[in-house]
């Protein structure tokens, strides 16, 4: 069974980061993390990828976009980024908001250059999992990523397609859903939209709060990230993929 090489992109802790190494580690998942990528520098999910001899880097997206604000768009756009293509690939905004769409692409192809130059680092990776990373990429480095197939895999905080976004336990909870869950996915140019790898579901009781409800579904997430990576070693990837 083929050895899968995983890059992972976090933007926190990484507790889901650390199920990863810790399934590698066991052996109960058959790949290596060879490097980890943040958004944001001194989380704790790169004490993690140190602690496990992991070499990262980091994106500072927050000072990248300032910067962007900063230069009223004249920031350093990647060469080969093509601004009519990429808003006919966008899912995220509606044609009658083009400054914002604009705004967007622009601003991250900078962010998402920076990334791609230092994976390019790196022995060529099998799968990038998104683990707690939060950005929304867009088309420019989705395409650059997704050459020949599909590679780019995120785990969600609710049982898509309900509840996308950002806030998906405390949204579950909120509108009183009796079962939580989350989803591992593959990454489209949509807000978690890509087609569904795998799912895992809890019971929500009277007495939970959105903090229990959280916890619940944390500890899903660490069982289910390492499996649905697993279907990589076994090119089973697209198991659940409608055609």
């Amino acid at each position: 069974m083929k050895k899968i090489k995983i890059g992972v992109l976090i933007s926190g802790s990484g507790s889901n980061l650390q199920a990863i190494i810790d399934a590698t580690e066991k052996g109960s998942l058959l790949g290596e993390v060879i490097f980890v990528g943040s958004d944001t520098p001194n989380v704790k999910g790169l004490e993690r990828a140190e602690k496990h001899n992991i070499e990262s880097f980091v994106v500072n997206y927050k000072e990248i976009i300032t910067d962007y604000k900063k230069s009223e768009g004249k920031s350093e756009i990647p060469q080969d980024f093509n601004l009519s293509e990429l808003l006919k690939k966008q899912k995220l905004f509606d044609s009658d908001k083009l400054d914002k769409a604009k705004f967007f692409l622009e601003s991250r192809a900078i962010a998402e250059e920076k990334i791609l130059k230092n994976i390019e680092k790196f022995e060529k990776f099998d799968v990038l999992a998104l683990a707690g990373f939060m950005r929304i990429f867009s088309p420019y480095f989705i395409d650059k990523i997704n050459k020949d197939k599909m590679r780019i895999v995120n785990i969600h905080p609710a049982l898509l397609p309900s509840f996308p976004g950002t806030n998906g336990y405390e949204d579950t909870f909120n509108y009183g859903c009796k079962v939580g869950g989350c989803t591992v996915h593959f990454v489209d140019y949509g807000e978690d939209t890509g087609p569904i790898i795998g799912q895992k579901c809890f019971t929500i009781n009277p007495d939970d709060t959105i903090e229990t409800v959280k916890a619940k579904g944390l500890k899903l997430e660490w069982q289910l990230y390492p499996e649905c990576l697993k279907l990589f070693c076994e090119g089973k990837e697209n198991v659940f993929k409608r055609t």
